[in-house]
C-alpha cells in the first residue's frame, strides 16, 4: 500500500493486499490476541523503517525471491514519509508472507502489474478491520446486550467500506424487522 490522495490521480495504483488472520493463527486464546498482533507488526515496521516514520518497503521481485530489496525501480514509492528498502516479510508472521506469496502471482495474472517485479510493496497495512470481533446472534443482537447491535468493521463484521454499508444494512433491516 502507499497513499492515494482525494483525487486518487497518482500515476500508480495504491491498493491493499489483505490476508485473512483468523483466531487459530493466533497464539492462545486471549481475546485481544490480534490486537498484540498488530502491535507487534507495527513496532517491528517502523523499527524496520529506521524508527523516523518511513516505511519499510520492498520490491515485489525480491519479495518473491525472498531477497532483501535495496533500491528504487522504476516504479516510485508513495509513500509520503519516505521508505527504507529491506525486506517486508521481517514484520509479519510466517502464514501472512507464505500467503502473499502464493496471491501475488495469481492476482497478477488477474489484474496486469500486481506481480511486476519492481511493484513497490510498503508496510504494513494492519487496520483494516478490527482485531476483535463483539459476537452476535442471528438477530444481529450483541450476545448478553439486547436492543445492541453491533456491526461493521469496528464490531468486526466487515473488511472495508462495502462491506461495513452491507452488514449496517443487514443490521438495520433485522432491527426495523424486530419492531
Amino acid at each position: 500500500n502507499g497513499a492515494s490522495l482525494h483525487a486518487r490521480a497518482g500515476v500508480n495504483a495504491n491498493a491493499a493486499l489483505l490476508v485473512n488472520v483468523n483466531p487459530d493463527d493466533l497464539p492462545g486464546t486471549d481475546p485481544l490476541a490480534g490486537v498484540e498482533l498488530q502491535r507487534r507488526c507495527e513496532r517491528r515496521a517502523f523499527e524496520m523503517g529506521g524508527g523516523n516514520y518511513h516505511a519499510p518497503a520492498q520490491l515485489v521481485g525480491d519479495f518473491l525471491s525472498g531477497r532483501e530489496s535495496a533500491r528504487v525501480g522504476r516504479i516510485q514509492p508513495t509513500y509520503p514519509l519516505g521508505v527504507t528498502w529491506t525486506a517486508i516479510d521481517e514484520a509479519l508472521p510466517s502464514h501472512i508472507v507464505e500467503t502473499l506469496r502464493a496471491g501475488i502471482p495469481a492476482l497478477g495474472k488477474k489484474l496486469r502489474g500486481y506481480s511486476d517485479d519492481e511493484a513497490v510493496l510498503t508496510a504494513i497495512e494492519s487496520r483494516s478491520s478490527s482485531p476483535v470481533t463483539v459476537v452476535r446472534d442471528r438477530s444481529c443482537t450483541a450476545l448478553g446486550a439486547p436492543g445492541i447491535y453491533p456491526c461493521g468493521e469496528g464490531a468486526g463484521y466487515a473488511g472495508g467500506i462495502m462491506s461495513a454499508a452491507a452488514d449496517g444494512i443487514r443490521c438495520a433491516e433485522t432491527l426495523i424487522d424486530s419492531l
